[in-house]
Order: C-alpha cells, then sequence, then structure tokens
C-alpha cells in the first residue's frame, strides 16, 4: 500500500524544502511533490510532525557497533547486528569493513556478506576490506604482522564478491598501476589510505583507478613544502571521494575547513570508521589483543594510538555544521548522496526521488534520529 509521508521538510537539490510529500510504495520512492498531490495518491499518511526527511545516511567504513567487531565474528548475524546499532543514528546503507586480516579472513568475510544480502539484511551494501595491503609506516592501529603484498590470488579474491560493492584500501606504493587497473576493470572500488606515497605515486594511482581517499589527513603522507605526499595529491585532485572523520580529534577542525576550499564540496564523504563501542555505554572492547579505551570520545589503544572512532553519522552530520561552518543540506548530502556516488549505487540511493529506494531518515529540530526508512520499512 502507498504511504504519503507529509508535515516536514524534504531534502531536494534546493535545500530542506516545505510544503512537500514524499510517497512510497513496493519499498522505492515512486512521487515527491505537494503534500495534497501526495496525499490523493496515498492509501496511508505518516506524519513527519515538521522534521527534516532526508536520504538515509551511507557510511562506507563502519568496523563494528552495538559491542560487535566485524573482525571478531564473520557472520550474517553480526553484520546484522552492526547494521541495527548505526540504523539508530541514520544509517540506512553501510559497508561491513575488516581491519587488515589474511587472505582465509577477507574470503569469509565477503562470503558472509553475501550471505546477508541474500538473507535480506537490511542496509548491508557490500564490503570494505581495510588492508592488509598497507605501508607499515603508516600502520595506525592495524597489525603489522598481517601486511602483505597485494599479488594475483589476493587480486582475484578481491574481485570475487557475487552480490553489493567491495571497497578495498591499499597503499599505492605498496603495489603497481596495473594491479589497481586490474581491481578497477573488476568493478572494485579502491581508495588510497595508510599510505606513505609520494605525491608522484598518488598521481599514478589515480590515473591506474584510484577513486577514493580513506580517512583523509589519518595515516597518510602529509603534505609538506617540498613533499606534497598523499594528502596534497589528494587536495589538488578534484574527482575522487574523501572520507572525512568528524570527531573534532582525528583532524583538528581548522584543517577540514581549508581542505574544504581546496576541491568541490560534493567529493568530500562523511565516515564514522565505527568501532563496537557505538550504540554502548561500554566503551572498552577488544582489537586483535589489544584493548582498546574510548577517552574523551575517541577510541584508543594502549600506547593511545588512534583506533577507529566512537562517532555516529547522525553526529558526523551536526559536526560537520557546528565544526566546519557547512550548511545543513550540504552537509547531509556529504552523508548520504557523496558516499552513494563514491559506491556507484547514487542510482538507487543518496537522494529523494521517484524511482530510488525509499532509504530514508527523519531528524528532529536537534538533528537526531527519529525514525528511519529501509526499502520503504520502519524498523522492527
Amino acid at each position: 500500500m502507498a504511504l504519503a509521508l507529509t508535515g516536514g521538510r524534504v531534502l531536494n537539490g534546493r535545500g530542506l524544502v516545505e510544503g512537500l510529500g514524499v510517497v512510497i510504495d513496493g519499498g522505492r520512492i515512486v512521487a515527491v511533490g505537494p503534500e495534497a498531490e501526495a496525499l490523493a495518491r496515498a492509501d496511508q499518511r505518516y506524519d513527519l510532525a515538521g522534521g527534516a526527511l532526508v536520504p538515509g545516511f551511507v557510511d562506507t567504513q563502519v568496523n563494528g557497533g552495538g559491542g560487535v567487531l566485524f573482525n571478531d565474528d564473520l557472520s550474517v548475524e553480526a553484520i546484522a547486528a552492526i547494521g541495527a546499532a548505526h540504523r539508530r543514528f541514520g544509517t540506512t546503507g553501510f559497508l561491513p569493513t575488516l581491519i587488515s586480516e589474511d587472505l582465509d579472513a577477507i574470503d569469509r568475510a565477503m562470503r558472509a556478506v553475501e550471505q546477508a544480502i541474500q538473507a535480506g539484511v537490511p542496509g548491508v551494501l557490500g564490503v570494505h576490506v581495510e588492508g592488509p595491503f598497507l605501508n607499515a609506516a603508516r600502520a595506525g592501529i592495524h597489525d603489522k604482522a598481517k601486511f602483505r603484498v597485494l599479488d594475483a590470488r589476493a587480486s582475484a579474491l578481491l574481485g570475487s564478491l557475487k552480490a553489493g560493492r567491495t571497497l578495498v584500501t591499499l597503499a599505492p606504493e605498496r603495489t603497481d598501476p596495473g594491479c589497481i587497473r586490474k581491481l578497477a576493470q573488476d568493478r572494485v572500488v579502491v581508495a588510497a589510505g595508510h599510505t606513505d606515497a609520494t605525491y608522484e605515486q598518488i598521481g599514478e594511482a589515480l590515473t591506474a583507478g584510484v577513486t577514493g581517499f580513506t580517512h583523509l589527513f589519518n595515516a597518510m603522507s602529509p603534505l609538506a613544502s617540498r613533499a606534497p605526499g598523499a594528502v596534497g595529491a589528494a587536495l589538488e585532485d578534484q574527482t575522487a571521494f574523501c572520507g572525512i572523520i568528524v570527531d573534532g580529534r582525528h583532524i583538528h577542525p581548522a584543517v577540514l575547513r581549508l581542505a574544504l576550499r581546496c576541491r568541490p564540496l560534493d567529493r568530500f564523504m562523511l565516515v564514522t570508521d565505527a568501532m563496537p563501542s557505538v550504540g554502548l555505554t561500554e566503551k572498552t572492547f577488544s582489537l586483535q589483543g589489544r584493548m582498546i579505551t574510548v577517552q574523551d570520545g575517541v577510541c584508543v589503544g594502549p600506547d593511545g594510538t588512534l583506533a577507529g572512532s566512537d562517532l555516529d553519522m547522525a553526529s558526523a552530520v551536526r559536526n560537520t555544521v557546528e565544526m566546519l561552518g557547512v550548511d545543513l543540506a550540504d552537509a547531509l548530502r556529504m552523508a548520504s548522496l557523496a558516499p552513494a556516488q563514491f559506491l556507484g549505487l547514487d542510482h538507487e540511493l543518496g537522494r529523494i526521488a521517484p524511482g530510488l529506494r525509499a532509504d530514508l531518515a527523519l531528524l528532529d529540530d536537534q538533528g537526531r534520529v527519529v525514525t528511519t526508512w529501509i526499502g520503504g520499512q520502519l524498523p522492527d
């Protein structure tokens, strides 16, 4: 039965607009127009109560949530639990993210994602394999003992997902442009991260098929006066997508404000890099044998190394407005349309428009999530 969502503001190309209604039917948006027309087309009405109806958030880097770490439990049940934890904060599409592991674990993670998609687990869009093809000089919290070269066997595995999108984060200097090109030809989305690459090496990787940067500024060669590094290459480039963690701790807000002036705003996407603590009051967990604690809202290892985040997407949107001075409508697009475009899913997600999947979030005046729809369905 067709459902009309009315009585609030709807995000479209002009911003958050009053007087519009959205009709969903069969899991998709079938109409967006004046409220009277929407009500005439629908069998039922949902009152938005003055809230903001926005595209559901798409998070390309979700290590865990709700007490579950994907690395520890490569199962459909774990993926469902992580998705449910983040759905409370407006995330309607996500990539379970595997932190550097051996090829057997990568294989099991990919098969679990296939099964989750086949089973209809809400929100799962694919898998993010973050490492182990990284540079030990920029390891961050990753286990250097897991690092390896991207060979033909690994490349074939990364291209083997039968449902959903595969995103791989790698250090371009630890492979060659031909390997990157092969992954791109196999429809793998390739991002540079945990990299000590030179400006020139990043340029070659972008030409070969890298289309994104994983958590810009963090765990990559910095911008210096005579060595622009990965950061300089990313800021100069105008087309690749840059993931940013806007929690005020991973990157100083002033640095991000400068970055936003260097390249198109619509090529930045919000990510959480979230850990199991998101959605819980318990703020400690284990990662590959190391105890991680949340201190002042930041996940850190025993030596103080940053270990992902305790951030959710709704908070990331609010932080982007409050810390970076970004217009709310633009911040919302950075959390929805930009990551959908990065994954090549903007024909399905990221906007409120007829024909797209009805993945939506309703926000109150403080930017907190009231409820969500995934495929037109409210949470159970």
